[in-house]
């Protein structure tokens, strides 16, 4: 996430030069003021986000909280500001204004930024739209600047500048989000147990539809206990095994399992299942010293039909795995971009990034990204080791699992930083900018962060 510098290139300021008359009959301080001219520069002290998802259902929440340090007019006196919003470039009309600050800060919320964009820009949240080139008409800019004066910011006294131009790409969350560009979907069906969720203390592991009638696929981190795949989170249609041969029956018994990610696969043309451990890592001197400790995990992405994973890197060289194992591996031999079996190691410089691995086109990304991360007394001891690191498995849905807890508070921060943390004040599941801290108690929890609602869960 990169700091946004704004810009006040010639602030004028006062020169006071106290000059002492003597004279015979009296002894005055006579002030005499000069106009000079000084290049400031004025930066954020908050982090932007590359794109803001913004949800009706969230308009309470802040969007963004813009954060500046004040400028030096050379004397001691009160400085103004004012924050103005437009979805013009050149600001032609002023769509949104904070009136007069005395404070070198100002909240953004996701509804006013709605205001603007469906009031101005005409954008909107119905998925059957397009502009006028044939994309989604839910995607935007809008423009804010800063203004720092003193005196009354207009006439003869006024003493002002603008800052530079700050964008905010937005993109306002369609109502009917329910399919990625690769067609497939979230069905009806899920994991349910103790092997999961606590028999349903929190939604169920998803089945995801394929290219199979009636054929679904989980990917699915489990406990040591038992589970049953019911539908709709509910009890009202449910199947188990009873005789533990892979044959699915309705309301049967429970299915043991024990810790490890698997692959699911869930056939009700037959009414059989399968269960296989299943999971892609990061592994090498970039991550790990090439298996120390256990691999960055992937995760499904269903609307890309993609394996993704949020994680922090150091300057070395990585491959992907199989199941923490050497049995099946990828490098890239050319640097191509191209997953080969057994390949070459990929060189990696220190940062945060994203890792996508595309098995149907046989191809990988590491694309450098802003990551959410897990840091506090309840964790690493306030920031003494690297965060726990959240990855972004459907847009706007962050997962950090299994995550072990001891008893203590957390928050939520961007790339092990504090420019940019959440907390919740008034523990009621809300993402406060800045917040209290969370308290915790010792455990392995599964945590999330949905940041279309602005809300999070820690189960």
């Amino acid at each position: 996430m990169k700091n946004k510098i704004i810009k006040f290139a010639s602030i004028y300021f006062f020169a006071i030069t106290t000059l002492l008359l003597v004279s015979c009959e009296n002894d005055d301080f006579v002030p005499e003021f000069t106009l000079q001219q000084a290049s400031e520069e004025i930066s954020l002290t908050s982090s932007l986000t590359d794109e803001y998802l913004l949800s009706k259902d969230a308009k309470s929440n802040i969007a963004e909280r813009f954060v500046w340090n004040t400028p030096s007019f050379g004397v001691q006196t009160e400085i103004n500001y004012s924050v103005e919003g437009s979805v013009s470039e050149s600001f032609n009309t002023i769509n949104y204004e904070s009136g007069s600050l005395l404070v070198t800060n100002h909240a953004i919320t996701v509804g006013d930024l709605l205001t603007m964009a469906q009031d101005l820009l005409m954008l909107d949240t119905d998925p059957t739209t397009m502009d006028t080139d044939g994309n989604p008409n839910n995607t935007g800019a809008i423009y804010f600047r800063i203004n720092a004066f003193v005196g009354s910011g207009t006439g003869t006294d006024a003493i002002s500048k603008v800052s530079e131009t700050i964008t905010l790409n937005i993109n306002l969350i369609e109502d009917a989000l329910n399919t990625g560009g690769s067609g497939i979907e979230v069905s009806t069906w899920g994991v349910v147990g103790s092997g999961y969720n606590n028999w349903g203390a929190y939604a169920d592991s998803p089945f995801y539809t394929t290219n199979q009638s009636n054929v679904f696929v989980a990917y699915a981190t489990l406990l040591d206990g038992e589970i049953k795949f019911r539908e709709n989170n509910d009890w009202a249609n449910d199947f188990g095994d009873t005789g533990a041969d892979g044959t699915l029956d309705a309301g049967g018994d429970n299915i043991t399992v024990t810790a490890g990610t698997y692959k699911i696969m869930l056939d009700l043309n037959d009414n059989t299942y399968t269960i296989e451990p299943f999971s892609w890592g990061v592994v090498g001197s970039g991550f790990n010293d090439w298996g120390a400790t256990p691999d960055a995990k992937f995760y499904y992405d269903y609307t890309t039909d993609t394996f993704k994973v949020g994680v922090r890197l150091v300057d070395g060289e990585i491959k992907f795995r199989f199941n923490n194992a050497w049995d099946t591996d990828f490098g890239d031999t050319g640097v191509d971009g191209t997953l080969d079996a057994g390949g070459d190691n990929i060189a990696v410089t220190a940062g945060h990034y994203t890792i996508s691995l595309d098995f149907n086109n046989n191809v990988y990304t590491i694309a450098e990204a802003d990551l959410y991360g897990v840091v506090g007394s309840g964790y690493n001891d306030w920031g003494a080791s690297p965060d726990f690191t959240f990855t972004e498995v459907n847009p706007g849905i962050w997962i950090a699992e299994i995550v072990t807890l001891i008893d203590g508070e957390i928050k939520f921060r961007i790339n092990n930083a504090w420019d940019s943390d959440f907390g919740d004040t008034g523990a009621d599941g809300t993402l406060d900018a800045g917040g209290d801290n969370i308290a915790v108690t010792a455990g392995n929890y599964r945590i999330f962060l949905d940041l279309n609602e602005g809300t999070y869960s820690i189960n």
